[in-house]
């Protein structure tokens, strides 16, 4: 499986809120996967334990599999290459891609973060990453910001490589308009769907006709 967009267009790579009630949260994803706007899912649920991770993904694997969703777990190839998902991403502090790689194998996906670096992009995507995500864009509250990044990152990055790239950072249907005209492959969002007023289903298509109407 790759993270690959069939139809060309920017697509939308959803991360799960910080904190998940599993007696809730999979009914209201799969509500927000129906919607046919969600491109890539990525698990991120930081300070749980293992065994909740590990519930987690058995409640969120089947609803992802059944829609052709690849399943992205944040931070631990350890957890993902046994738990069968899709992929893992990894970010500077955590396993290095290298440590990654070997333990998913080639067969999956491996993602890393690069921040504002270009040269890590570089790097890590001759290296045989499968994505690499530049941000923040924009201020978030699902984590401090290391770095600002503006459109142009990945204005470069799409004139020298192939390998696709995400951008993330407090983008939000409103303000993706520059990242996609840039040419991004995937848009990251996280409370753009999750705290949309009018609910978690209406911000994953109001992101998605934005992308939309950025592309034409």
């Amino acid at each position: 499986m790759t993270i690959v967009n069939a139809d060309d267009q920017t697509g939308l790579y959803l991360l799960t809120p910080p904190k998940i009630d599993l007696a809730v949260f999979p009914d209201l994803l799969k509500s927000v996967l129906d919607t046919g706007a969600i491109d890539c899912l990525q698990l991120r649920l930081k300070d749980v334990s293992d065994d909740e991770i590990r519930k987690a993904i058995d409640a969120i694997l089947p609803l992802c599999s059944d829609r052709d969703i690849p399943l992205i777990l944040n931070d631990r190839p350890d957890i993902a290459k046994k738990s069968g998902v899709d992929g893992v991403h990894v970010g500077e502090e955590d396993a290095s891609y290298a440590e990654a790689r070997a333990i998913m194998g080639e067969e999956h996906i491996v993602g890393v973060s690069c921040y504002d670096s270009r040269h890590r992009a570089m790097e890590l995507g001759e290296k045989g990453a499968d994505y690499v995500a530049f941000g923040a864009f924009y201020p978030t509250q699902t984590k401090e910001a290391r770095t600002s990044v503006t459109p142009e990152i990945i204005e470069i990055w799409t004139t020298f490589t192939t390998v696709p790239c995400v951008a993330i950072g407090g983008i939000t249907a409103d303000n993706l308009g520059p990242i996609v005209e840039a040419g991004a492959d995937f848009i990251a969002v996280t409370g753009g769907v999750w705290n949309h007023p009018d609910g978690p289903q209406a911000g994953a298509k109001a992101i998605k006709a934005a992308i939309a109407a950025a592309s034409d």
